[in-house]
């Protein structure tokens, strides 16, 4: 069955009414016919109808066993961390979101809970990482912001090898593009806020597990934390998800056109983007994603974040905002916005310059997308003494 098939009837139509449109369960609790005895619902912390048709759908999509829809992309990740002990340790991509390297570091180091940054487009930087006390490996692939690319079932092995549990974080690429399980990760995680929901209206987190073990653990966690996602928050998940092929496939489309546009503008140094042939580890992404996604990011030959300040501030089609993943393109800078909690020394080193702008390309025509960028960059390059002694 084709993908867009398979997402489509992936969700089904409601048992009780024959509604072909989910139902929006808007309630607390559920009256029993007796104490314990109910129709599968008891209290809404622990489930709830809507809820469970989303988590539902995208185990089905991630061909993993159980899945789990929490309050945000964090609480999401939070609750794979809630797996640790005190002691363990955590290999972490070193290329990270800036939101789990601040859980990360500051909230869960101090439970005693150890985190090693590793660049993981390197396999062997991972295997040699390794030690007694680690416990999950976790990757993000492609990253935030750099766009960089994991071998998931190369590290996969690896984790298997030494009895550790592998996390990936496949918002970027989302399951129409890429199936971590299927490559041998035992968690994928998801901010859905981005390209699952698609319309940025809503936050929200899911977590998948490959066994139903693992599920079941993730199950308490839910239930015991209640960072639970609300009905009508899942309802706007699982609309999302209907057309989420299609839109994958027109923000890849635009993205390409876009990234191949910023290679030929003499004042941007690197282009970050998975679908073109210089990208580190091009091919890997080729083998393991169907599409390249709709995440760019670039810096400028001169790292000045007051000039990257000005491009970002000058765009009339992409808005400056957080986030990424709707229908509508943004733009925004990571050392001030998305980044801003990472030590400035540990961005540089994965990356993250003081000019490296993101670009979450949208759905409009990317031809009015790329006048967009000639004129922010006409605008910001004219103002800039720095840029007129670069080209003198």
């Amino acid at each position: 069955m084709k993908e867009q098939t398979q997402i489509l009837h992936s969700i089904p139509v409601d048992p009780l009414t024959g509604s072909i449109s989910t139902p929006i369960y808007q309630t607390s609790t559920f009256v029993q016919e007796a104490p314990g005895v109910h129709k599968g619902y008891d209290y809404a912390r622990s489930n709830n109808p809507t809820r469970k048709v989303l988590e539902d759908c995208i185990a089905k999509l991630e061909n993993g066993t159980n899945g789990y829809a929490f309050a945000s992309g964090l609480a999401a990740i939070d609750a794979v961390i809630k797996l640790l002990e005190a002691g363990d340790e955590v290999i972490a991509v070193d290329d990270i979101y800036g939101g789990a390297f601040r859980l990360f570091t500051h909230i869960y180091q101090k439970f005693g809970i150890s985190i090693r940054y590793v660049d993981t487009t390197n396999v062997a930087n991972v295997a040699d990482a390794i030690t007694a006390k680690t416990k999950l490996i976790w990757i993000e692939s492609p990253t935030n912001p750099t766009l960089k690319i994991s071998d998931i079932a190369g590290i996969a092995e690896i984790a298997k090898a030494n009895n550790v549990l592998l996390c990936v974080d496949n918002t970027f690429a989302s399951p129409a593009s890429q199936k971590p399980i299927n490559l041998g990760a035992d968690i994928v995680i998801h901010s859905a806020t981005k390209y699952l929901a698609g319309h940025s209206d809503l936050i929200a987190g899911l977590v998948v597990t490959a066994t139903k073990e693992l599920g079941d653990r993730i199950k308490f966690i839910q239930n015991a934390s209640g960072a639970i996602l609300g009905p009508f928050d899942s309802w706007l998940v699982i609309r999302g998800i209907e057309t989420l092929t299609l839109r994958i496939r027109q923000h890849s489309e635009n993205a390409q056109k876009i990234a191949e546009f910023l290679l030929k503008e003499k004042l941007i140094k690197n282009v970050y983007f998975p679908g073109l042939p210089s990208h580190h580890n091009h091919d890997i992404a080729k083998k393991q994603q169907k599409y390249f996604g709709g995440v760019i990011a670039f810096d400028l030959v001169i790292d000045d974040k007051e000039l990257a300040s000005k491009i970002v501030s000058s765009t009339k089609l992409f808005k400056l905002a957080e986030s990424l993943g709707g229908v509508k393109s943004l733009c925004c800078l990571p050392c001030e916005m998305t980044h801003k909690s990472i030590p400035a020394e540990k961005r540089y080193q994965s990356g993250v310059t003081d000019s490296l702008i993101r670009l979450s390309v949208g759905l409009e025509d990317a031809d009015d997308l790329i006048a967009d960028l000639k004129q922010a960059f006409a605008f910001a390059f004219a103002e800039s003494a720095v840029v007129e002694s670069v080209t003198a």
